[in-house]
């Protein structure tokens, strides 16, 4: 079974998160304001042709990071915007590699950005330490939630019980979806398997009635040998403050008036 990859499936994995390295070094002197996502995108693309590959996926380059899928367009890259690159590239073996970095247009971040900045990274670094054999990737998910809330009530935009928020599904406000994904030949590894079958097993199965849990493509234990991708974020998504606002859904959890301050955020995910 593909899940336990080989030295030598290693060795082409990590060539494969090289080239992407040099991709993302390259477009990071890219961007600037004036120039269209369109371009800078297409620099993720140049690169990995250039050393034998391809890009692993069509390559996600939007200001609009608050939609997890944003596609680049002609629009032109603005002063004070963040702009968000979810590339990866594949080796001419097939092995995929998939990363995201969040970059501030202006080159420096504001000082809100640079929070909400801060709060991600400690939590990609989190699941990096609590990541292990034996341990189930739900669980990383879920320390992560945990974590992810309680830095948003330190900037008022969430309230109350942490444990009783995560349970309720608040984080989803901020996070609407899982934390990883198994990684190999496909980026989405096995995906045609269907995930159920690939990131859960007998003993943990997938949450499929709350959002964001329900996004959660990777639950099972870890074991040495798997390669899963580590992408927390955080996202300021319009429609669903004002969908979450009307309803009153979580509202014992989230301070709603100050999160509507942040609807013109965007989003921000580090993804390795």
């Amino acid at each position: 079974f593909r899940a336990i990859k080989t030295p030598e499936e290693i060795k082409n994995l990590t060539v494969a998160c090289d080239i992407a390295s040099r991709a993302f070094e390259k477009i990071i002197k890219d961007i600037r304001p004036g120039v269209t996502e369109k371009y800078v995108a297409g620099q993720v693309s140049g690169v990995a042709h250039s050393y034998g590959s391809m890009v692993s996926f069509p390559t996600i380059f939007s200001q609009h990071g608050e939609i997890q899928h944003g596609y680049p367009s002609m629009n032109v890259l603005e002063e004070g915007r963040l702009a968000l690159c979810d590339a990866g590239a594949e080796t001419m073996n097939n092995y995929c590699s998939d990363n995201t970095r969040t970059m501030p247009v202006s080159g420096k971040f504001s000082q809100r950005q640079l929070e909400i900045y801060s709060i991600v990274e400690e939590c990609h670094d989190h699941a990096l330490d609590v990541a292990k054999p034996g341990v189930k990737w739900a669980d990383v998910h879920f320390s992560v939630c945990r974590l992810l809330f309680d830095r948003m009530k330190e900037l008022g935009l969430a309230k109350g019980d942490t444990e009783e928020a995560v349970k309720a599904g608040a984080h989803a406000m901020f996070l609407p979806h899982g934390l990883g994904h198994m990684m190999g030949m496909d980026v989405h590894d096995m995906e045609n398997l269907d995930q159920i079958n690939v990131g859960f097993d007998e003993e943990v199965r997938p949450n499929l009635e709350q959002f964001g849990t329900n996004c959660l493509r990777m639950g099972r234990r870890l074991q040495e040998g798997f390669v899963v991708t580590d992408e927390p974020g955080v996202y300021f998504i319009p429609a669903l403050i004002d969908d979450w606002k009307a309803s009153g859904h979580c509202a014992e959890f989230l301070n709603f008036d100050k999160i509507e301050t942040y609807k013109d955020f965007g989003g921000i995910r580090i993804e390795d």
